[in-house]
């Protein structure tokens, strides 16, 4: 053997013997989960598979997403920066204009010598092209269209539904449209805008419905890259429980509608600004809606019960479907070297201030569940110290051992997982625009401060107290439920005060 070979070989062991100590990602995304799950002390929802996850990691009880609704809090996530850096504010603006040089988390892995592979929702279909965003993956996005449906049922109409009466109306309105000289996308959007519903409850298999399949596919890629040489960095996006509530009849039968609770507090907050709340337009575009809302702008209690049935329905149905990923890493005897990351999008209201959706600074639309399981990580832990999502960026980086990109916000919770630290910042920081107001918010461990200002952020505009136009404070230890905006009560002076001071700070710097 010549010197070449010997070096060749030498290099290649070398080689090996790194990609055999580096860990696994296994990256799930649940689209629009808040945490109601039994992880996080709800009882009344069944998720064994992600309390299962949660007794082999560290829960973070006080998470927080970047802006509550899709595109921006997924652009946050994904490169570790905030809105206000990604220029994604809404849900079309795709995330690779303002953002030329950054890496997401995955492409980062990728060129860190890892597999990259995506199924599912990781980005929305606005975000990057057709959702895919091709520049994070080492191996081609798995297409919706590749999935094998049931051939009794054959493809979810839109995505989203199986009921066979329904998809002969929707299909026939699809056609018609179709003749009249509609593309096929603006007949399908056109056909789901009129006559979509917002559940379904149907006795079929879990591969039905898309996640199903998504879960199918996922397990498959698990299998194939478990034996590879390289690390994998999967990421699974799950859609559910995002509308339309559709999930297999199984999963509804777990609950019993009369049993389920109404949110307690279905009012604005007292002395919060108008333009604190919203309509909730995303659930009224839904057929069955509009005649269920009261002429008190509430929605009939039968109607919430339904709907948060299906949520509840469409959350277990999802953690079945985690379950087979767990599962299967378990199989492939790759579970102790991978690292788990369970996030969902953004929180949802469901009912409560008498509204539904996300789409506000409110905890229930910003508090996100968060699930970090590894091998350095400690078990069973709850942690409520505030973190965001920024954080799982660097998180990632430093448990896998590969260095954070110099343009990432976030903080890693490496210290907390590992049981060095108890906290590793003092607040998160979430925002939401209406028009051309921006409302940034503060939260603590107690409190959460909201500034609204009138200020022109897309083209860069900065919060000043000149251009502040209104303010919230809530206090979670006395006021759970966000009854009351205690921003000009004398007695919380002093406590605004302070979380204005560093609302500001942080603003300007």
């Amino acid at each position: 053997m010549n010197r070449r070979s010997v070096v060749f070989g030498a290099l290649l062991t070398i080689s090996s013997f790194t990609y055999a100590q580096q860990k696994n990602v296994l990256f799930i995304a649940v689209d629009d989960l808040k945490p109601m799950l039994g992880c996080y002390g709800v009882d009344q929802v069944q998720t064994p598979n992600i309390d299962k996850l949660a007794q082999h990691g560290v829960v973070f009880t006080n998470n927080h997403c970047q802006q509550a609704v899709c595109s921006p809090s997924r652009a946050s996530l994904m490169f570790g920066i905030r809105p206000d850096k990604t220029k994604v504010w809404d849900l079309k603006t795709p995330i690779r204009t303002s953002i030329k040089d950054q890496k997401t988390v995955a492409e980062h892995f990728k060129e860190n010598g890892y597999e990259s592979v995506a199924f599912g929702k990781i980005f929305h279909i606005s975000m990057a092209d057709k959702g895919h965003d091709i520049k994070s993956w080492s191996i081609p996005y798995n297409k919706v269209n590749t999935y094998n449906y049931p051939k009794a049922l054959g493809e979810p109409f839109g995505g989203h539904f199986q009921d066979p009466t329904l998809k002969r109306k929707l299909e026939t309105n699809y056609n018609a449209l179709l003749k009249k000289g509609n593309s096929p996308g603006k007949a399908r959007a056109k056909t789901l805008s009129q006559l979509k519903v917002s559940t379904e409850m149907l006795a079929v298999e879990d591969e039905a419905y898309q996640d199903g399949q998504i879960a199918r596919n996922a397990q498959n890629m698990i299998q194939e890259l478990s034996n590879k040489e390289k690390p994998f960095f999967i990421a699974v996006g799950f859609k559910k429980p995002h509308l339309p509530f559709v999930a297999p009849k199984k999963y509804w039968d777990l609950y019993d509608r009369s049993k389920i609770e109404l949110s307690q507090w279905q009012q604005a907050p007292k002395g919060a600004p108008n333009f604190a709340m919203h309509s909730w337009g995303e659930l009224k575009s839904y057929s069955d809606i509009d005649s269920y809302v009261l002429p008190s702008g509430i929605l009939d209690e039968e109607k919430q019960r339904e709907l948060i049935h299906g949520y509840m329905a469409a959350v277990s149905y999802t953690d079945a479907q985690i379950g087979k990923l767990l599962n299967e890493l378990e199989e492939q005897g790759v579970a102790d070297e991978t690292i788990i990351v369970l996030w969902g999008d953004h929180g949802w209201h469901l009912g409560d201030h008498g509204i539904w959706c996300k789409h506000s600074n409110f905890e229930q639309a910003t508090r996100s569940p968060l699930i970090f399981a590894a091998p350095q990580a400690k078990n069973g832990i709850q942690n409520d110290s505030p973190v965001e999502f920024v954080d799982i960026y660097p998180t990632l980086c430093e448990l896998a051992e590969i260095d954070t990109p110099n343009f990432v916000d976030g903080k890693s919770l490496t210290p907390i997982l590992t049981g060095q630290s108890q906290s590793v910042k003092e607040f998160a920081i979430s925002q939401y625009p209406r028009g051309s107001r921006m409302g940034y918010s503060i939260r603590t461990k107690r409190y959460r401060y909201t500034a609204w200002f009138e200020i022109d952020y897309r083209n860069g505009e900065k919060a000043t107290k000149k251009k502040q136009i209104a303010e919230e404070l809530y206090d979670y230890q006395s006021d759970p439920y966000e009854t009351t905006n205690h921003a000009k009560e004398k007695r919380y002076k002093s406590e605004k005060d302070k979380l204005e001071s560093k609302l500001f700070k942080f603003l300007n710097q």
